[in-house]
């Protein structure tokens, strides 16, 4: 709910993971069958799990996902604090537009494409793997 802190280990969710308003979400080693959104979240972090369909954090703060294997897509859009997105697996494609507090992209094995807009600054990282196309800011990561 809005505000509250969810810290998940090693919980299986079927169904989704909706972070609300000024919430935070702490998932380690989560097996998730539906999406993971946050909108207007304070705080996300997704470390080593696994995503049934696609991550989408929007309009929030500090979101860091880590060793996750994505059935579908990443999405950041609109962050306002630092991002990471180090050591997944994206069934999908990767897109991060008009963030504004940083983001890390780095070591990402992406099936589809790899697309980063308006992002202040511009993303850093290297090492991913994308099998479609690498876009606009990351298009050297």
């Amino acid at each position: 709910p809005d505000g509250a802190t969810c810290t998940l280990s090693g919980t299986r969710v079927k169904g989704a993971i909706t972070v609300a308003t000024g919430a935070t979400l702490v998932a380690t080693n989560v097996r998730v069958n539906g999406n993971v959104q946050g909108e207007n979240a304070a705080s996300v972090s997704f470390a080593g799990g696994r995503v049934g369909g696609s991550i989408q954090i929007v309009q929030g703060a500090v979101a860091r996902v880590e060793g996750a294997v994505i059935a579908g897509d990443l999405l950041f859009d609109a962050n306002r604090a630092a991002l990471s997105a180090t050591n997944n697996w994206i069934g999908g494609n990767f897109q991060a537009f008009q963030n504004s507090g940083g983001l890390l992209v780095s070591a990402n094995r992406i099936t589809g494409n790899l697309q980063c807009k308006e992002n202040e600054p511009a993303p850093t990282g290297g090492s991913n793997t994308v099998q479609g196309s690498k876009e606009d800011q990351c298009a050297q990561l």
